[in-house]
């Protein structure tokens, strides 16, 4: 099983949750990948931290993307395409990046593992566990 990390679990990880940390071993660290998304949400978030005066080691970043490798999107933009229209029309949409985090992840043909089962339970084909 491949498994794709959501960004709420990688914040988990990043403070040190100790339950996400275990089912990612017991997953295989090897077995793990993020979304492109999710990298530009993390780093969007050191971002805010570092203009609101917090203080934040780059390398704890850098060190989880040479360990996670990044899936890329592109394979999932028509099926993001086709579920956002298909949303929009029931009435049930979800954000953008939430959206493409979950097609990437069915478009590739692995699990999520997010906290947002609620409403991520709306793409068609998904696949969803929440390691904490």
């Amino acid at each position: 099983m491949k498994y794709l990390l959501d960004t709420n679990i990688c914040v988990h990880l990043l403070r040190g949750n100790k339950v996400v940390a275990q089912a990612i071993d017991e997953a295989g660290l090897e077995n793990c990948y993020i979304s492109e998304i999710t990298k530009a949400e993390l780093l969007i978030g050191e971002k805010i931290a570092r203009a609101n005066g917090r203080k934040i080691d780059e390398s704890v970043l850098k060190r989880l993307f040479q360990i996670l490798p990044q899936v890329p999107i592109s394979n999932s933009i028509e099926f993001f395409a086709e579920e956002k229209a298909r949303l929009c029309s029931e009435s049930k949409p979800i954000e953008d990046f939430d959206l493409l985090i979950g097609c990437t992840a069915v478009s590739e043909g692995m699990i999520l593992v997010s906290e947002n089962a609620r409403h991520l339970d709306r793409i068609a084909g998904i696949r969803l566990v929440n390691w904490n």
